[in-house]
């Protein structure tokens, strides 16, 4: 039984840059698997034949300045309006094939987000470095969040109107695919995932991710992902050195005083005398980040509240 779109405008959304030779392809698939979608490319600066292939492919194409996924994402959820979006890169990796099957999943369980787990037999498909970045990261949400993606990192996705226009965009590069898993789950939205065919890029198409780059990248966003969402746990680690430095430090003079009656390393003294008032700075700090923090989300979930839903409630 063929499920029918008819009812809903969707929308194909596609990043791209410097993909000539795969974008063609990946519109043409697109439109094969979704013949009533509208199909837009974006195009980041590309210095090679991207925007005219996609165009000649039937693809309206957009331009982005600003470089970075990230700022490319953020041009897409603003000025595209539809019901529901599919996002894929313009590599032709992902299977546009699938594109049914997750939109199918996103309104028959009232979904807001659909991601395409990735699996390939294909070694060359995937980086080591890239595949443990993932597995950090991942490992990484599933501790804060109580739950996580298998495949963090997927840039194939179907998003909801209500996701989309209350997903409010702050990274400028790759990290964005952690953004929008952390949006989905801080909100505790309606999640699901499918397995989908991942292939190697096509012979002469270049990756523009760069293992220990956006390895660093990837570390950073775990820390700042501490940071914004469990700022009170970031802090009481931090709280936690600076006491247990300042014990460390404090045994031997407590030693020789109550040997000597004397403290003959003063400077030592203030320095544990300074560290623990740090620790209890970095405490209060969480506390009052902590605070924000929940209100923050409060205002997040009453943007995603005010977007209807896919019947209209």
């Amino acid at each position: 039984m063929t499920f029918d779109f008819a009812p809903y405008r969707i929308a194909a959304i596609i990043p791209c840059r410097n993909e000539a030779g795969a974008i063609g392809r990946t519109v043409a698939d697109v439109r094969a698997a979704l013949p009533s979608a509208a199909v837009f490319v974006f195009d980041n600066n590309s210095t090679d034949d991207s925007a005219d292939e996609a165009r000649a492919a039937g693809a309206e194409t957009r331009f982005v300045r600003l470089a970075g996924k990230g700022n490319v994402v953020r041009r897409m959820f603003a000025d595209v309006d539809a019901d529901i979006y599919l996002m894929l890169d313009g590599d032709a990796t992902y299977d546009a094939g699938a594109a049914p099957i997750l939109i199918e999943r996103l309104i028959r369980d009232r979904l807001d987000m659909v991601v395409g787990c990735r699996v390939s037999d294909d070694r060359a498909a995937y980086r080591l470095g890239h595949v443990a970045g993932n597995r950090l990261l991942t490992a990484c949400v599933g501790l804060l969040f109580g739950r996580a993606f298998k495949d963090l990192l997927s840039g194939y996705r179907v998003f909801s109107r209500r996701y989309v226009k209350s997903f409010p965009v702050a990274s400028r590069g790759f990290e964005i695919e952690t953004e929008l898993s952390v949006h989905a789950l801080s909100l505790q939205m309606p999640i699901g995932e499918i397995e989908t065919p991942y292939g190697a890029r096509q012979e002469g198409s270049v990756s523009k991710l760069n293992t220990w780059r956006d390895g660093l990248r990837i570390l950073r966003t775990v820390v700042r992902l501490v940071r914004h969402e469990r700022p009170l746990m970031f802090f009481s680690v931090g709280m936690l050195v600076c006491l247990t430095l300042s014990l460390a430090l404090a045994i031997p003079l407590f030693e020789t005083y109550l040997q000597t009656g004397l403290v003959p390393r003063f400077p030592t003294a203030i320095l544990c005398s300074a560290l623990v008032l740090l620790g209890f700075l970095l405490l209060v700090c969480g506390l009052v980040l902590d605070t924000v923090t929940t209100g923050r989300l409060e205002a997040k979930r009453l943007a995603y509240l005010q977007v209807p839903t896919l019947n209209g409630s």
